[in-house]
């Protein structure tokens, strides 16, 4: 049980980390220093994406559904939870590169916004 709860935990933390990256710059608005956390964290995710990476919470999920008995699953967390709602399976890697793209774009946009601005 206490197994159970725990990936469902790292589900919805990872779910918003996800969050985070692709629109946490909008946070920068009110907060501008909070750049500091979301620079690094919109760079790993973008790079995750490129790299064809699995973030680190993907094994971990993977590890306490086994611990609970019910089974993990392959690939990483937007291709689980995100891209097979979206997506075939067999276009896992292109949909990845496409979401990097995405996160890119997003957060370039917001940035030069706040640059321009002088909210930055």
């Amino acid at each position: 049980m206490l197994y159970r709860l725990s990936a469902d935990l790292i589900v919805v933390l990872h779910f918003g980390f996800v969050l985070f990256v692709l629109l946490g710059g909008l946070l920068l608005i009110k907060w501008p220093r909070f750049v500091w956390v979301h620079l690094p964290a919109a760079a790993w995710g973008t790079f995750v994406e490129f790299s064809g990476w699995i973030c680190p919470l993907t094994p971990l999920e993977n590890w306490l559904r086994e611990q609970a008995g019910d089974a993990g699953y392959a690939g990483d967390f937007i291709a689980q939870y995100l891209s097979a709602i979206l997506y075939p399976e067999d276009l896992a890697r292109k949909v990845q590169v496409i979401l990097g793209i995405l996160v890119l774009s997003i957060n370039l946009t917001i940035y030069s916004r706040l640059w321009w601005t002088d909210r930055l």
